[in-house]
């Protein structure tokens, strides 16, 4: 019974060091865990558990360690010597962790790496202009694209773009160019 309620409080201490970490829930601090989950501990106890804790999970996490590479891990840890290592108990409850929050944690961390709004979708179609402002007629094929940018959890802006022929074929050459660079890149490695 003792080895399953160290078990939950590490996994409580784990969800919580997340919650702060890569949620950014400020509510969550260090003496809110330690008066809730290891009131007994003092405090140089607990700050010692919850920096081994918080350390462990950033090295997963930063990792994005599967089941196979987690398991290495943390036998390699709880073969540690001292204080530096975890207990089997410890590691149960991260190995339980990892598995079942890993997904949210990635998308956290790929939200968080992302400084520049991204590309969330793109229309297009090709138009054709029958009439020129001056009465002409025209008959000239234009593409327009949408494109709808933005980072996540916030709004998207859209921009839309006409293109002639000779933009089409500008850019068709420009995007051939930029895929020829990304394959020598690639090839070399």
């Amino acid at each position: 019974m003792a080895d399953a309620d160290s078990q939950r409080c590490v996994s409580a201490l784990l969800n919580g060091i997340t919650q702060r970490l890569y949620y950014g829930n400020t509510e969550i601090t260090e003496e809110f865990l330690k008066n809730e989950l290891y009131a007994e501990m003092t405090q140089g106890e607990f700050r010692e558990l919850h920096d081994k804790m918080r350390s462990l999970l950033k090295s997963i996490a930063s990792a994005d360690m599967d089941q196979a590479q987690l398991e290495a891990f943390l036998t390699a840890q709880t073969r540690k010597q001292g204080s530096s290592g975890v207990t089997p108990e410890q590691a149960a409850a991260l190995a339980r962790f990892w598995k079942a929050h890993r997904t949210w944690v990635r998308e956290s961390l790929l939200a968080q790496s992302c400084w520049e709004p991204g590309l969330r979708g793109l229309k297009w179609r090709v138009d054709l202009h029958t009439s020129a402002s001056r009465g002409q007629v025209s008959n000239s094929p234009v593409a327009l694209v949408e494109l709808e940018l933005g980072r996540a959890g916030e709004s998207s802006e859209f921009v839309c773009l006409e293109f002639d022929e000779q933009k089409v074929n500008l850019v068709l050459k420009k995007m051939a160019e930029l895929q020829e660079s990304i394959d020598s890149v690639v090839h070399r490695s």
